[in-house]
């Protein structure tokens, strides 16, 4: 019968030595912290400059704010086991996890497609870009971006979730997700394992084409620009693709093939559940003179009310 009789699942982590899990959580909870400074910062600088108050930054506000679901979704369970070293977590705890990872993990993959078509719009068609990305327009696109990502994962979890657990409960990972939980399933997984891929890995490679074509339509375009516009939208478009880099190729290697493991799968797991959303503050700042100003004009907003 499709009865589900395991109570908890027993995460590895990422080490079994009690010295690197010490080691370990110094690290990520450096990391985690940063993610929450650096991503909450953004959000701020964004809302609270009307001069920012444009598609790119809603976007990127936008951005901000999946990152900081994202890595909390993992994160803090992480943290708590390799202080405390119980790796446990219940069946429905890991069911959570599972879900709210994929609802994260799918409208950030949405968002960056969609941020991706507002820079060819920028550039390729400025002329109607005012009126085809308006605010009611882009936040359109930020619902219909959650909606699929909630429909993406009501379908993952279901699949996950009706299959029998009766006997093995040991998920070689730090965290819940599909192709780890099912291989503990007491019945052929193959065929969920195919529909599962399907979807995961039709909608991160569709995405990841759909970028490259949009960036190489962007670069052709810019043959005939000036020298001057030429550099700024390169410069936009690099930070864009170093973030699409970071997050989509974990996501291609983990989701576009069939539930088997390999060692260096926890390893790619942490760039793309804490190492992206760290790195896509510095990354959309760094060379943006733009937010670096609105940050710098933020920053002595609030000497100044102190000073009052």
């Amino acid at each position: 019968k499709n009865v589900t009789m395991v109570t908890h699942f027993v995460l590895l982590g990422l080490t079994e030595s009690r010295e690197l899990q010490l080691a370990l959580f110094a690290l990520f909870s450096v990391a985690y912290l940063l993610i929450l400074v650096g991503n909450g910062l953004i959000m701020v600088t964004v809302a609270s400059d009307r001069h920012l108050h444009i598609p790119m930054y809603f976007f990127l506000g936008n951005l901000s704010f999946i990152d900081i679901c994202h890595a909390s979704v993992t994160a803090p369970k992480m943290l708590t086991d390799l202080l405390s070293g119980e790796k446990t977590i219940s069946f429905g705890g890991c069911v959570a996890q599972l879900f709210f990872l994929h609802l994260c993990a799918c409208a950030e993959i949405f968002l960056l497609t969609i941020m991706a078509y507002d820079r060819y719009m920028a550039i390729c068609h400025p002329l109607q870009y005012p009126t085809l990305m308006s605010l009611p327009a882009c936040t359109w696109l930020v619902g219909a971006l959650w909606s699929g990502a909630t429909v993406h994962s009501l379908v993952q979890t279901g699949l996950t979730v009706r299959l029998p657990y009766c006997g093995p409960n040991v998920i070689d990972s730090y965290f819940c997700d599909v192709p780890p939980v099912i291989k503990l399933a007491c019945t052929d997984t193959y065929l969920t394992g195919v529909l599962i891929v399907s979807n995961s890995g039709l909608i991160s490679l569709t995405c990841f084409l759909a970028l490259l074509g949009s960036y190489l339509v962007i670069l052709v375009s810019l043959r005939s620009r000036s020298t001057e516009g030429r550099r700024k939208a390169l410069s936009t478009c690099a930070s864009h693709l170093a973030v699409v880099a970071l997050f989509f190729g974990p996501c291609i290697f983990i989701y576009t093939r069939p539930a088997t493991s390999f060692s260096l799968d926890k390893v790619v797991s942490v760039f793309y559940t804490v190492v992206t959303p760290v790195l896509n503050p510095a990354i959309y700042t760094l060379r943006n003179q733009e937010m670096k100003g609105a940050m710098k004009k933020l920053r002595e907003r609030q000497v100044f009310c102190r000073g009052k």
